[in-house]
């Protein structure tokens, strides 16, 4: 009797504990299943209304889509070139409900070149979602009509031909350096805070040439001269533009945003916005909105676009040393 007692013992506590560790389980994935449980504070390192802001807005009616439950409340933290919204993003709390979006190469520049409070390390990337190549344009009234006839001006003028670009420390300012490493050009760079202000300029001939974004020139196409676009091949937006490649000019360079979160962020809430990201990137009304906002798509995944960021960094830093723009 006694033996069975204690058979009988042991028996109920294994079952207690069965018991115990099977709703320990089923309390896990209760939690990871509730994720998220209230609505994502979107952080936007841009003005409401630019290409970011456009983007993102585009993406939240899918996120709406696919998480109609929580919603995202969008917190534009502006300034520096998007350096104080990316630095927001990576000060945030880790705790998957706050996302925002990033552009490169700013992002990889501004700690090198700025001192930004951030590093490219300090986030989870969530996926890429875009790729806007940059264009050399000019007023349609320019002297100019070809990149080679603004190079000769140039070399012919040192420091004459006024250049526009949006901030220091952006894709336009990397891709100017980079054209004049490539040609040898000395030029008078004029700084803007926007592309609106930007294309004003350009429209009202305050400045001879400017680099710009597809997305942004299209908006002003009427009045401007795209002497070439600095990718691979021809943007669909605007086919009939050649590629500064195809004209003698070896560049390609854009403006990739993408989202992150935070780097100490639980990896199953990325795994979940991942996820939740890529069905929208897969959606083709989300497609079909974003080709009528001229918004050039190009998705890839956090782990591909982690890497990506990563090989540039020395593309980058060596532009920032031969221009003696390092921090």
């Amino acid at each position: 009797m006694k033996k069975n007692r204690i058979l009988v013992s042991i028996v109920g506590i294994v079952v207690i504990l069965a018991l115990t560790l099977t709703g320990c389980g089923q309390k896990a994935t209760a939690t990871k299943e509730k994720y998220p449980t209230k609505p994502l504070n979107m952080i936007i390192a841009f003005s409401a209304g630019g290409s970011s802001d456009i983007q993102a807005r585009i993406m939240q009616k899918y996120w709406n889509k696919y998480v109609p439950e929580q919603p995202w409340v969008f917190n534009y933290t502006t300034g520096a070139g998007g350096a104080i919204g990316f630095g927001a993003i990576a000060k945030a709390q880790p705790d998957g409900y706050t996302l925002g979006g990033v552009n490169t190469p700013h992002m990889i520049i501004q700690p090198m070149g700025q001192g930004a409070e951030f590093k490219i390390d300090d986030f989870q990337y969530i996926a890429q979602v875009v790729n806007d190549p940059q264009v050399l344009a000019v007023h349609k009234d320019s002297q100019f009509k070809t990149w080679q006839g603004a190079i000769d001006y140039a070399k012919a003028n040192p420091k004459k031909l006024k250049v526009g670009i949006v901030g220091t420390y952006t894709g336009h300012h990397m891709m100017l350096l980079d054209l004049q490493a490539k040609t040898g050009i000395e030029v008078t760079q004029v700084v803007y805070k926007g592309a609106a202000d930007q294309n004003a300029a350009l429209l009202g001939k305050e400045i001879d040439l400017m680099v710009g974004n597809v997305n942004d020139v299209m908006r002003s196409m009427d009045n401007m001269r795209i002497l070439g676009v600095a990718a691979e091949k021809r943007s669909e937006f605007l086919p009939d533009a050649p590629t500064l490649k195809e004209t003698g000019l070896d560049m390609v360079s854009d403006i990739r945003r993408a989202f992150v979160v935070p780097k100490a962020t639980d990896a199953d809430k990325v795994k979940f916005l991942r996820d939740t990201f890529k069905k929208i990137q897969d959606d083709p009304e989300y497609l079909a909105d974003m080709k009528k906002a001229g918004q050039p798509t190009d998705y890839m995944s956090g782990e591909d676009f982690d890497k990506y960021v990563h090989d540039q960094e020395a593309i980058n830093k060596a532009l920032l040393v031969k221009f003696n723009l390092m921090k």
